[in-house]
């Protein structure tokens, strides 16, 4: 009988960051990237210290966006993996430890610096 496989996990982490990347990730860019730099909609003490810091320590907002990381980096995560496979590179276990893996131990750090940031604020 042949294992389960655990591939139906990351395909859903991808879907979900793929998603949060097409929905989200322009939004960001163009607040963040260009409507605050110069000062179009936004006063311009809307990104400052205080009020980031005010923003990313309430828990809702703080965990929010470190999900929101973290599904970017399963989203990279397997796209890099499947690419390298488009290019001939086989994906052994080892290859997709070290995709999976990097991605879960920066989704970890995300989680954590929220975490200090949410018991700081």
């Amino acid at each position: 009988m042949k294992p389960r496989s655990h591939e139906p996990i990351f395909w859903s982490l991808f879907g979900g960051g793929g998603m949060l990347a097409a929905l989200v990730g322009p939004i960001l860019v163009l607040i963040i990237g260009l409507l605050v730099p110069i000062g179009l909609g936004f006063g311009p003490e809307a990104m400052n210290y205080e009020q980031m810091r005010g923003l990313l320590g309430h828990p809702m907002m703080g965990f929010g966006l470190a999900i929101l990381i973290a599904l970017f980096f399963f989203h990279a995560a397997h796209r890099i993996l499947h690419t390298l496979h488009d290019l001939g590179v086989h994906a052994s276990e080892r290859l997709k430890l070290i995709c999976y893996g990097s991605a879960a131990g920066a989704s970890a750090l995300a989680v954590l610096v929220a975490l200090v940031l949410v018991l700081r604020g």
